[in-house]
């Protein structure tokens, strides 16, 4: 949570938190007067209540969790070729298939554990994206070991503090920089896969290393750019 985020920010992000703890759903009209639907957002995050309460609670917000990080960066791989309403919508059978995100567990899955996965409705079924997954538990695990967190790792290609940017559209933000090319080239190099460029960066922008909401957006108040590489 950002340290200096409104009451309702700070109640949006309790609310979001506890659905994905597997608390209870927030009741439909709560959430409704907490969060109004007619509030300025990107094109993107329009008429899938799945897709706003995402982009309204997650996208683009800082986050240094590792679990969470391993988590964004197996769903953006599991997206490559499919649409992200998709995934989202698997994704608490993500969490459920793999271990909510443990990537000590992940690391350990053998081969039963991988032909469980793909008998699993609940997810991507890709042979290729499951096997990814597992090694990259492992690599996930290595890069802790030596930079002491995941976290240390990956902000470092944006020098530990959020790239800003207030594109006019979506149109007018590129599918990958400079900073994710050097993320998917060290992620490469220890073993990573699915960490193409373009995924590097859906990934930073999912977890906040990156702020792409579009000028005019709600989420954009206050936020001054920081240019891009």
């Amino acid at each position: 949570m950002p340290p200096k985020a409104t009451l309702e920010e700070r109640v949006l992000w309790h609310l979001a938190h506890r659905e994905a703890c597997g608390c209870r759903p927030v009741p439909a009209p709560l959430r409704a007067l907490l969060d109004p639907p007619e509030r300025p957002r990107c094109a993107w995050a329009t008429g899938d209540p799945l897709m706003i309460r995402y982009h309204d609670d997650e996208w683009g917000r800082p986050s240094h969790d590792d679990r969470h990080l391993f988590e964004m960066l197996i769903l953006e791989g599991a997206q490559a070729g499919l649409s992200w309403s998709t995934i989202l919508r698997k994704r608490s059978s993500y969490r459920r298939a793999f271990a909510s995100f443990s990537a000590r567990t992940v690391a350990k899955f053998d081969a039963t554990d991988r032909a469980r996965l793909l008998r699993d409705p609940g997810i991507v079924r890709n042979r290729a994206k499951i096997a990814a997954t597992v090694e990259n538990a492992k690599a996930f695990l290595a890069v802790q070991k030596e930079f002491g967190s995941f976290d240390r790792f990956v902000w470092q290609f944006v020098g530990g503090a959020p790239v800003v940017h207030r594109p006019r559209s979506m149109k007018d933000v590129p599918p990958r920089t400079a900073e994710s090319d050097a993320m998917s080239r060290e992620l490469g190099k220890r073993g990573f896969n699915f960490v193409g460029s373009t995924i590097c960066y859906a990934f930073m922008q999912a977890c906040g290393l990156v702020d792409d909401h579009v000028a005019g957006c709600f989420r954009a108040a206050g936020k001054a750019p920081r240019r891009r590489k």
